[in-house]
């Protein structure tokens, strides 16, 4: 007969085989000590304007793909490759982002990025993307890459350049009053300051504050946070990713938070577009934008209109190869690049003057001025055509393509607040129309009157005659005026909404 002790463990083991039981076999169990285990790594580049078109590269890293096992969750896999859960998200969609092994199909790694344009020095954080560019930190023409938590819809993370002022280990946060006014309201918290080391310190171990008032780049307490808008406009980092980024950044390094929705590149002569989704809401229309930054870089000849607008659509954040035709693109002698010292993205939005007509393309560069071009060639390019210049041998090397993408959401082209067309501005009259309505008018008048006063009356009717025409004569030049001024009109108008 067993004993009592023979029961329990026999009940013990029972249990236990239950749980296993109930467990899928071969679950992945995520420790803190499986992320952060490598350096990070150092990308080179060549920017615009250091070689020639067909050899710029500012596209970096590589795709990767990733079977999914029971246990893993986008938010596990995100850190796991230093992406953001956003980043991981966009590039999967449709995909279960609790139990993505359900499936059965690999997840794609977008672990391949186009650099925002257009500085390649100090810290670069582009808030679209959720993500920061550290250039030079390793030497010329390098870049490591970090992922980042930004602030919320109400607490949005600022657009404008900074320097590193103040680096501080173990930070103590004093929390702002308005914040504290909020942490009463929402969870019943009155503390004025949580001390450096706490769990329930939000700014983690280290802290860099920035000559951006109020606003620093730390890590965080809350580490599954990141590629999320979390914070209250703080740009927040892995634990390990500010672990390494800390050391290697001094006092007094430069930077800038830009809004790049829209990213070009060039990698092996091909070109890239990287559409990522409006977080704020402060960049419509991504068609327009993208076109925009295509034509500033004198490359829209050279890209295949559908793959622009399936790039456009999709905003899976992962660099999509637009170029028309097979291997690299054979740009022209007149083809150039915007070059690295421009600070302004070239992706910001801005209206696009339309007219009657679609304005002639030359083979020369364009001048400062463009003439008004229609709304379907601002949106989209034209049927894709050689340049006038003779162009250089095709290279042997080409860009992988990427995998199909998941259905594409909606259209994108333009938002319907800023689609509407500028009126086209009327034409100064010429001299043969002009000669002509003034004769007319003469006549007209001058027969009035005659009927009127008779033939007794003609000098009269002669004076009548010389005021009309002098009349009729001043027409053109009021006619002329207004089509200035509604010309003036309409483009402050176009202005006002940049």
């Amino acid at each position: 007969m067993p004993t009592s002790t023979n029961r329990i463990q026999r009940a013990a083991i029972l249990a236990i085989a239950v749980c296993l039981a109930a467990r899928p076999a071969f679950a992945k169990i995520w420790q803190e000590g499986d992320f952060g285990q490598n350096e990070p790594r150092v990308y080179t580049f060549v920017p615009p304007g250091a070689a020639p078109s067909d050899r710029v590269d500012t596209v970096i890293g590589e795709i990767q793909t990733h079977k999914p096992e029971h246990g893993d969750t986008f938010l596990d896999l995100a850190r796991y490759y230093d992406l953001g859960f956003n980043e991981f998200a966009e590039a999967n969609p449709g995909a279960d982002e609790w139990i993505p092994s359900r499936a059965g199909t690999p997840l794609v790694v977008p672990t391949e990025y186009v650099l925002p344009c257009c500085r390649t020095n100090g810290i670069i954080v582009n808030i679209p993307e959720m993500r920061m560019y550290y250039f030079g930190a390793k030497g010329p023409n390098t870049v490591i890459t970090f992922p980042v938590g930004l602030g919320r819809e109400d607490w949005k993370t600022p657009v404008g350049k900074f320097k590193i002022r103040e680096k501080q280990i173990n930070p103590t946060w004093v929390i702002p009053e308005s914040i504290r006014k909020e942490r009463i309201q929402d969870k019943g918290f009155s503390e004025t300051m949580i001390p450096g080391g706490d769990p329930s310190n939000p700014l983690g171990k280290y802290r860099m504050r920035l000559t951006l008032n109020m606003y620093g780049i730390h890590g965080t307490n809350i580490p599954w946070g990141v590629g999320m808008l979390v914070s209250h406009g703080c740009v927040r980092l892995y634990p390990e990713d500010i672990d390494k980024l800390y050391p290697m950044t001094p006092v007094g390094t430069e930077g800038e938070l830009v809004y790049q929705r829209v990213k070009i590149g060039l990698r092996n002569g091909r070109i890239y577009a990287e559409v990522h989704k409006d977080l704020y809401g402060m960049q419509p229309g991504a068609m327009r934008i993208a076109v925009d930054a295509l034509r500033d870089r004198r490359l829209l000849d050279y890209v295949d209109r559908e793959k622009l607008e399936q790039a456009v659509q999709a905003e899976t954040g992962v660099p999509v190869d637009v170029t028309a035709g097979e291997g690299p693109a054979r740009f022209g002698s007149d083809v150039r690049l915007m070059p690295a010292s421009v600070s302004a993205p070239a992706a910001m939005p801005r209206e696009v003057e339309t007219g009657s007509a679609p304005a002639p393309r030359a083979s020369a560069p364009a001048p400062a001025a463009r003439p008004p071009a229609s709304r379907a060639a601002s949106v989209a390019p034209a049927a894709v055509r050689p340049p006038a210049a003779p162009a250089p041998a095709p290279r042997a090397a080409t860009a992988p393509g990427l995998p199909a993408r998941a259905a594409l959401g909606t259209n994108l082209s333009s938002d319907p607040r800023r689609r509407g067309d500028a009126p086209a501005a009327p034409g100064r009259p010429s001299t043969s129309t002009s000669k002509s309505k003034s004769a007319s008018a003469t006549k007209s008048q001058a027969s009035s009157a005659k009927s009127q006063a008779g033939s007794t009356k003609t000098a009269s009717a002669s004076t009548s005659t010389s005021a009309t025409k002098s009349t009729a004569s001043s027409k053109p030049t009021s006619a002329s005026a207004k089509a200035k001024n509604g010309t003036t009109a309409s483009a402050a108008k176009i202005t006002s909404r940049n």
